[in-house]
């Protein structure tokens, strides 16, 4: 009879890549949060179809390689030179250009993640301020119950079924046969009630500075902005209706494409872009079925003289509006003659923000899409 081995198989082994994965991928969720700031004003995934993919540096997770020489019998590094047995070998974090240091260095890999994966991590920490259910009274056939018939009402709901019946039980109880006449009190009309239901409704007046004053930088600043905002509106609402407003001296309404690709110049009076936004508020948006917000970028530079018609539109719009955003995209310290307008206004409605680098478009989104209406 043959011998025979019995072997206990560490199991545990089996289960070391399926770890590493998720320890990569925990790994790659930090990064993308570490990163998040650059990521969204990224140039490739701001003109992205959301469906393509970016790199991002993550902290590799090689293990430290220790190498035996069988000729020496003794471990050495990886790099140039001997070292002592069991010894870590240092890496450089940049790959070489600088002074040999005393301390490990960390590899970093460049690690693909999609535009979904940036979207998630940026979307959750947004919501719209103040957001109400508000009460729609349903006006279509769906939203009317008929809940009653009575003796009295319009000659449109009479109801004939329940009419003929009353007229035959009326004539069999006074044993009349054949056909008589349906007399006024055999006419029944049905009653109806119309159906109210709570409806998410988002209405958003989204508002860009498109003077000559407006440089490159400025621009694509505000585009970011509202690049990401309509694609949390549009993913995270799903009765919203986004309006787009492009103005220099004179505000017109556009097309979302026209919105984000058209390129103004000319001088810059923003009133005419609050007067065009309480116009359809006003006439399309009431404060009792929606929930409004307005949205407004420039660089403050504006018409001296039209500064002081800013303020009551402004003040107007906030009565309308469950909030109205101002952010401003300036490279220097200064206060702006537009920020100063916002400055007079004390509503607790209205918020404003100073971007001065592209990093900044996500403290400006986290600043007007938070659930507390004080930030």
């Amino acid at each position: 009879m043959q011998g025979s081995t019995v072997s206990k198989e560490d199991w545990s082994l089996h289960q070391q890549g399926q770890e590493d994965q998720k320890r990569h991928n925990r790994k790659i969720q930090q990064a993308v949060k570490d990163r998040l700031p650059e990521l969204i004003t990224e140039e490739n995934v701001i003109m992205s179809d959301g469906k393509k993919m970016v790199k991002i540096p993550v902290r590799s997770l090689d293990e430290y390689k220790i190498r035996y020489d069988h000729s020496k019998k003794k471990h050495i590094g990886q790099g140039n030179g001997d070292s002592g047995e069991g010894d870590v070998i240092a890496r450089s974090r940049d790959g070489g250009g600088r002074q040999a240091g005393s301390e490990p260095g960390e590899d970093y890999v460049e690690a693909e993640v999609s535009i979904e994966e940036i979207e998630t991590a940026l979307f959750s920490q947004l919501d719209l301020p103040d957001f109400k259910q508000k009460e729609e009274v349903e006006a279509s056939k769906e939203g009317i119950q008929f809940t009653d018939i009575r003796t009295k009402g319009l000659t449109g709901n009479i109801d004939k079924k329940k009419t003929m019946m009353t007229a035959f039980k009326r004539n069999a109880m006074n044993g009349e046969a054949g056909f008589h006449p349906i007399l006024p009190e055999d006419i029944r009309y049905k009653t109806w009630t119309e159906s109210k239901e709570k409806e998410s409704k988002a209405a958003v007046i989204a508002m860009m500075d498109t003077s000559g004053s407006m440089g490159m930088f400025e621009k694509y600043i505000a585009r970011s902005f509202f690049f990401w905002l309509v694609k949390f509106l549009n993913l995270h609402y799903a009765h919203v209706e986004i309006r787009f407003i492009s103005h220099h001296t004179e505000a017109k309404e556009v097309e979302e494409e026209t919105f984000f690709t058209k390129g103004e110049s000319g001088g810059t009076i923003c009133s005419s872009a609050y007067r065009k936004a309480l116009d359809i508020v006003g006439s399309d948006y009431p404060q009792e079925r929606y929930n409004v917000y307005a949205f407004h970028i420039s660089d403050g530079d504006n018409l001296t003289s039209d500064n002081e018609k800013c303020l009551p539109l402004i003040q107007k719009l906030a009565e309308h509006c469950n909030m109205v955003g101002y952010g401003e995209v300036s490279q220097y310290h200064r206060q702006s003659s537009l920020m100063s307008v916002f400055a007079k206004a004390e509503e607790e409605e209205i918020r404003t923000f100073i971007m001065r680098r592209k990093t900044e478009v996500l403290d400006a989104l986290k600043y007007f899409l938070s659930k507390k209406s004080h930030v």
